[in-house]
């Protein structure tokens, strides 16, 4: 539980939503993923032509930037708070990532996680990812 909550917070202290041009705001959503080895955060860039990036692919990228290469949670934080689950596009990342078994919280009070492969049972290329 405090895993969580340490991530939880963690998105929590990036996400402040701001207007960075007249295209562009960031920060409504932010991410956390955790790993045996620590915790990296991201947040959403909005963009007016749709080049923008989600919280989840930030912290993604953060990630393997840092030189890590695997994600054990995630906690995706909505504005206002609110828990949610990664979009399409970070799903079919993530999965390509070999992060099947990335558990994702889907309510802190409890907690309740679902993993990556239960929210893709059926990938498009056909293959049980290992």
């Amino acid at each position: 539980m405090d895993d969580w909550k340490e991530l939880y917070q963690a998105a929590r202290a990036v996400q402040r939503e701001r207007q960075l041009s007249p295209w562009v705001q960031a920060g409504g959503v932010a991410a956390a993923i955790g790993t045996p080895s620590g915790i990296y955060v991201g947040v959403c860039l909005d963009t007016a032509c749709s080049l923008g990036m989600c919280a989840e692919r930030a912290a993604a990228a953060n990630l393997i930037t840092q030189g890590e290469n695997r994600a054990e949670r995630l906690v995706v934080v909505m504005p206002g708070g609110a828990l949610g689950t990664p979009c399409g596009a970070c799903r079919e990342l993530f999965f390509q990532l070999g992060w099947g078994d990335l558990e994702i919280l889907l309510d802190l009070g409890e907690p309740r996680t679902v993993r990556l492969r239960e929210l893709l049972p059926l990938w498009w290329n056909g293959q049980e990812q290992t």
